[in-house]
């Protein structure tokens, strides 16, 4: 039986957090991850014990360590990795897995796969002259590619103010018809996604130079569905300066392709499954996915016999 095995290499490296072990949630190895077998289990003699007892086939070594962007901590993984393919002769690909950071906001930095590449070519060289055989390199890098693709597109549906004389901490609200729905980094990771805000009107002349201080919040009925959390800190409220709204205006949030719609608490508060659009080379439009009809939410639930109740 052939196999693949998914080890916790002992670090981590994953958005705001600067610790390779402590916990973060997008820190997806060290002791505070649960993600992989741990790495001393290889090494100590207990996975290779299972392998021969099952009479397995180790063919593919897995590790993935979260969307940091520290070229050190992968490269120094690349090399712990390999090391766990020289136990069995019969892996002949490493998957380093995907998370290469990709910078949303002009603040943010990018992953540089060049940076952190041309270590790891060499290593996997050495790797084939020392042992006689080459190994695929595998990636996942599906966030690095269509992260910045995607965009949600939504209507200021209401505008709300806690202001007031008589209070220190009051905030002006701008509710958009979207939400953890569809975007759910905010609410999760405590993710900055670029806002921009646009005229109902459509025109370019009437995209006004006055900002304001706001947050943003999402449509469902839930203290959670934030829009413009602190950095890393999805129970803190924070204010985004934006163009001044007014209620029927377009809010575009970027960076939201890749498993943005994916993972979204899809039906939340019977909200239906938004629909998508793909805008080709030449700018034309095409849907990709309808809207999602209100009975589509329900059609999968059944009667409750009778006599239960």
């Amino acid at each position: 039986q052939k196999v693949g095995i998914r080890v916790n290499p002992g670090v981590g490296s994953g958005g705001f957090s600067s610790s390779t072990t402590g916990f973060s949630k997008t820190n997806v190895g060290g002791p505070s991850s649960s993600f992989g077998i741990w790495h001393e289990y290889l090494t100590d003699g207990t996975v290779p014990a299972i392998v021969e007892k099952y009479g397995l086939e180790p063919e593919r070594i897995h590790t993935h360590i979260g969307s940091g962007s520290d070229p050190v901590i992968w490269q120094s993984v690349a090399r712990k990795s390999l090391s766990f393919c020289e136990l069995w002769d019969t892996v002949t690909a490493l998957n380093l897995g995907g998370g290469y950071k990709v910078g949303r906001n002009p603040d943010e930095k990018t992953t540089d796969l060049g940076e952190i590449g041309a270590p790891v070519k060499d290593a996997f060289e050495e790797f084939a002259k020392e042992h006689g055989r080459e190994l695929t390199l595998e990636i996942e890098p599906g966030t690095y590619l269509v992260a910045n693709a995607g965009a949600l597109v939504s209507k200021i549906q209401d505008k709300v103010s806690t202001k007031s004389p008589t209070v220190d901490d009051g905030h002006i609200y701008l509710k958009m018809d979207a939400g953890m729905t569809d975007v759910l980094r905010p609410s999760l990771y405590g993710a900055i996604h670029p806002i921009t805000i646009l005229p109902a009107s459509g025109k370019s002349e009437d995209v006004g130079t006055s900002t304001e201080s706001v947050v943003v919040v999402g449509h469902c009925c839930e203290s959670g569905d934030l829009m413009t959390p602190k950095p890393g800190e999805p129970e803190s409220l924070d204010e985004r300066v934006l163009r001044t709204a007014t209620i029927g205006d377009v809010a575009v949030m970027d960076g939201s392709g890749a498993y943005c719609a994916g993972m979204s608490t899809k039906n939340y508060n019977s909200f239906p499954e938004a629909p998508e659009v793909l805008v080709d080379l030449e700018g034309g439009v095409h849907l990709i996915r309808k809207r999602q009809a209100l009975k589509q939410i329900y059609e999968n639930e059944c009667d409750v016999p009778s006599g239960v109740f």
